[in-house]
């Protein structure tokens, strides 16, 4: 049993969790003693990495039993808090605030030890939830300053973040951006233990996406993944300075731990983060790997990482909506919605395509109304105030209409995030078109954005206004190759519906079908 121990004990410090995972619980067992609160955090840690949530909660409740048994109370506090955050991933608030408020008792009194760092990532996240961006932004910088007492490189990542999401919430993007990238620099450098490692990413890609800062999102999105396929565990030698709260969701304070990331075979991150590339897949154009990849992301998350699966399952309705596959799309956004996403906009716009507005309608301004902090997710408030443009627009409500472009113009300032910028333009230049006012300027400006993005749906939607503003103005050679270059590009992508219009269109058609309707 000695020898079991003590390699699953070396298993779990070089992070292989697999082999932690089948020492520890055969010792667990046939035991000749009870494993200590060491061994249960390392049982549960190795049953989380192996995808045994349930599994691994229960014995993270036994190894904070045995932490108070053995009068630990940084051991408990902090295994306390890693029971809160697990609680509050499965759904249950009231057993997570339960726990959470037990790790503040424990560490009551110690004010300077790492395990505090946590007590502040929980007051920093509660004071956003609360809109209270002052001190959400001090309990950020109490846990950066504690960090960086302790010397600890993961906790220091992870305040970086921290301070970022509040300062990004407060719509401060560049100096939220600026200290981002500073975590994410020691994660890509394999600074940082392989739970912080993901956990890192799949934070920085959320706030990625939600800032709309597409190209941070490519460039992490492609490491995410890259870390995530690494197919068995890498040990690195510990650095001496390198000591760290858990080396993954809870294990014993005071514990060395590597200074490198070593990634693992069995990852629950590569869920988290594959969503995110689903998403950067969708926007490049690449809609048959974001939908094969979507598939995967519901094979992969675990049941504490259901959010994943809901994101997965409306990408793939974006993809086969823009596709002309109704039904297979209705579908997609049906178990979104089961999976706790409300699925706008995209349910939205193909509820205009079948004609049905009015639904269309209410469902984007239920959407926009349920958002209780929009700085959160400036891209997803933009793609619905987009999409709220195209149905006011549809039936004629060109006031309405005009307050969803300024709010859209509004969201962040246009040199800082060209994919807000491009989604503003055009929206303008379809208001501009309605209106019978000069739509040329706005429309140009999108595509130039678009393409320098590198959005080619977007892009050839543009091109589509582009080519309604050149035959109002009666250029209808410019209007002839707008529309052929969209043609391409939707026929390129698989857009079936839209290519369609843009055929009916050079073809003469003066009412086209719409570019959502099936065959």
């Amino acid at each position: 049993m000695a020898v079991t121990l003590t390699q699953a004990r070396d298993a779990a410090a070089r992070e292989d969790w697999a082999g932690a995972y089948a020492l520890l619980h055969e010792a667990d067992r046939h035991p000749t003693a009870p494993l200590g609160p060491g061994d249960l955090d390392a049982l549960a840690d190795s049953a989380w990495w192996s995808g045994r949530v349930e599994e691994s909660v229960t014995a993270r409740l036994r190894a904070h039993a045995a932490h108070v048994a053995a009068g630990d109370p940084r051991g408990a506090g902090a295994t306390a808090w890693w029971l809160a955050s697990e609680y509050r991933r499965l759904g249950r608030p009231a057993a997570a605030a339960g726990w959470l408020h037990r790790a503040r008792h424990h560490l009551e009194g110690r004010p300077d030890c790492p395990e505090q760092c946590l007590l502040a990532l929980a007051d920093a996240e509660e004071a956003q939830q609360h809109h209270d961006p002052a001190a959400a932004l001090a309990a950020a910088r109490r846990m950066t300053r504690l960090a960086e007492l302790c010397a600890n490189p993961d906790l220091v990542a992870l305040s970086r973040q921290s301070e970022a999401s509040v300062l990004l919430a407060q719509g401060r993007r560049a100096e939220g951006l600026a200290l981002l990238d500073d975590a994410m620099r020691a994660v890509t450098a394999g600074e940082l233990s392989s739970l912080y490692t993901g956990r890192l990413f799949a934070l920085a890609l959320d706030q990625c996406m939600g800032a709309a800062d597409l190209r941070r999102a490519v460039e992490w999105t492609e490491a995410a993944m890259a870390w995530c396929s690494v197919p068995r565990a890498q040990h690195v030698a510990p650095s001496p300075r390198a000591t760290r709260v858990t080396p993954s969701p809870g294990a014993t304070p005071r514990t060395p731990a590597p200074a490198r990331a070593a990634p693992v075979a069995d990852n629950p991150f590569r869920g988290a983060c594959r969503v995110h590339h689903v998403e950067v897949l969708d926007l490049l154009g690449e809609w048959a790997r974001a939908e094969e990849e979507a598939h995967l992301v519901l094979q992969e998350v675990l049941e504490d990482s259901l959010d994943a699966a809901a994101a997965a399952s409306y990408a793939a309705g974006e993809v086969q909506r823009r596709q002309g596959r109704g039904l297979e799309a209705a579908r997609s956004y049906a178990r979104a919605h089961e999976l706790g996403r409300v699925p706008q906009p995209g349910l939205a716009l193909l509820r205009l395509a079948e004609g049905r507005a009015d639904t269309a309608l209410a469902g984007l301004r239920l959407a926009l109304d349920c958002q209780s902090d929009p700085r959160h997710d400036l891209l997803g408030r933009a793609r619905l105030l987009a999409a709220l443009t195209e149905v006011t627009l549809a039936v004629g409500a060109t006031g309405a209409a005009e307050q969803a472009v300024l709010e859209l113009e509004g969201l962040a300032p246009a040199p800082e995030a060209p994919l807000l910028a491009a989604v503003a333009a055009t929206a303008r230049g379809a208001l501009a078109l309605a209106r019978g006012e000069p739509a040329h300027p706005p429309l140009r400006r999108a595509l130039v954005l678009w393409r320098e993005l590198r959005v080619p749906y977007e892009a050839a939607r543009a091109r589509m206004l582009l080519a309604a503003a050149d035959r109002a103005a009666g250029d209808e050679a410019a209007a002839r190759l707008s529309l052929d270059a969209a043609r391409t590009a939707f026929e390129r992508l698989g857009a079936a519906p839209d290519a369609r219009r843009a055929a009916a269109l050079l073809a003469g058609a003066q009412h086209p079908p719409h570019p959502g309707a099936t065959p």
